[in-house]
């Protein structure tokens, strides 16, 4: 099984399998620490927290600084800086500030800092030898796609290159019938024609699922549309088959609008915030959004004074946007751009090195500080830690207009940060706005306080990286 659904979401099994081992190996450097400080191996039991925490937190440091995506992005080298960075910076600093909290945790400077270099070096190795020895074939999907028309099209102009097939191999696209559309080879993809059926084809070159992508699914006059009883038969035979909506979702985490068909929101599983979960997570906006400001406050300040000196205007910049169910809200920032009242009404675009931003701008927007004051319109409620991203009112009325389902995104709280701003960079257009809706939908989809937590850790990768910030 190439993948995992938790609380909706869907997670890769072989970077859950690979943290799982990198865990054992991380708790086994502590023990390794503590005996290259000591010269004595300490008891199983007597340092099993200290190692476990230890190992957790690294873990976490580790997702948090997108560790496991970047080797698709960046390879191996990639990878192991982000994990430098994991394990030195944010695991080390979060293990000592522990250890110094309660006596159960503790690790000694000494110890801790041997750890952490006994746990790179032997990630480092494992690494390389399971990269080295493991073929990465074997433990994706091995996929056909049913059908070479519009909608097969979605997935060869999207998923073509091998680092978009992170969880399967794509074998090809079969036609349903002979004058069926073939749109998908003008993005090089492979379209079968075999001299089998569709149950002997899937037997033989072992398939392990197929995604029907039929633009057409009755069967028509022509004997052409949606081959049922043969896919029936694959699905008895252990062969998995799944919608074209289904795929893409599992494998790019966004809906496609262009993929729904009527009635979709009617009957799709999802999209349903219970009682529960909407206490638990204003409890935990309020207690971060405290927390945050109890610690940040002083850097708020200097970022303030920095404003101030650099350009006339208010220090924090109010603006109307649309938060849940529709209703306008003031959302805070701090101030970015050359203060020009009489163009504060003007909508547009923010555009790539917009001339109004200024130094001070540039910089706490690529830190992320200019949205701070934010925390605030969380204690108010007018907002949350984690969802879509809120628009101008004028935005909204345009987007609606032009984008099926736009206005679903106001069924939740709007978040400092959000799935489709981890997942697509700035955006300043329709176009933008249509791709980022795609990601707001999946997240209004499967959202659960599993996904915020995912969201809010891989926002640090973001801040530290600087990666979809401008």
């Amino acid at each position: 099984m190439s993948h995992l659904r938790i609380f909706g979401h869907y997670i890769h099994t072989p970077y859950l399998m690979m943290a799982a081992a990198e865990a054992v190996i991380v708790a086994g450097a502590a023990y390794l620490g503590h005996f290259l400080r000591y010269q004595e191996f300490p008891g199983l039991w007597q340092h099993f927290i200290p190692a476990s925490s230890f190992a957790l937190i690294v873990i976490v440091s580790m997702l948090a600084m997108g560790v496991y995506e970047s080797r698709i992005r960046e390879g191996y080298s990639g990878m192991m800086l982000r994990t430098g960075v994991a394990i030195f910076l944010l695991g080390s600093l979060a293990t000592a500030v522990l250890s110094y909290a309660s006596q159960v945790l503790f690790m000694s400077r000494g110890a801790l800092l041997l750890s952490a270099g006994s746990a790179f070096v032997l990630i480092a190795v494992w690494r390389w030898l399971a990269f080295a020895l493991v073929d990465d074939d074997a433990l994706k999907k091995r996929v056909v796609v049913l059908g070479t028309g519009h909608r097969a099209l979605k997935i060869a102009s999207r998923m073509r290159r091998k680092s978009d097939q992170r969880a399967f191999t794509m074998l090809g696209f079969l036609p349903t019938h002979p004058q069926e559309s073939n749109l998908v080879s003008d993005y090089g993809a492979q379209v079968l024609r075999p001299n089998l059926g569709l149950v002997d084809f899937c037997r033989e070159y072992q398939v392990d699922e197929i995604v029907v992508a039929v633009d057409e699914r009755r069967r028509g006059e022509g004997g052409g549309g949606l081959p049922l009883n043969d896919l029936i038969e694959c699905r008895l035979s252990g062969v998995n088959v799944c919608d074209v909506q289904q795929f893409v979702e599992r494998e790019s985490c966004k809906v496609d609008v262009d993929l729904l068909r009527p009635g979709w929101l009617a009957f799709a599983d999802g999209f349903v915030m219970r009682t529960r979960h909407r206490i638990l997570k204003r409890m935990f906006d309020l207690a971060a959004s405290a927390l945050i400001l109890l610690f940040t406050w002083p850097v708020m300040l200097l970022t303030a004074v920095a404003i101030r000196l650099e350009s006339r205007g208010p220090v924090i910049y109010r603006q109307e946007r649309v938060g849940m169910n529709g209703r306008p809200f003031e959302l805070m920032k701090f101030r970015s751009m050359i203060h020009a009242p009489d163009a504060e009404d003007t909508a547009t675009w923010t555009r790539q090195n917009d001339p109004r931003v200024t130094r001070v701008g540039a910089f706490i927007r690529k830190t992320r500080l200019d949205e701070l004051p934010q925390l605030f319109n969380v204690l108010r409620g007018d907002m949350s830690f984690v969802g879509p991203r809120p628009e101008r009112p004028v935005f909204v009325a345009e987007l609606s207009e032009k984008i099926p389902f736009y206005e679903q995104r106001h069924r939740v709280k709007p978040g400092i940060t959000g799935w489709a701003q981890l997942c697509y960079p700035y955006g300043a257009s329709v176009q933008d706005a249509k791709e980022k809706l795609q990601y707001d939908l999946y997240y209004l989809k499967n959202h659960s306080l599993l996904l915020d937590l995912i969201i809010l850790l891989q926002t640090v990768e973001v801040v530290l990286v600087g990666e979809g910030a401008r």
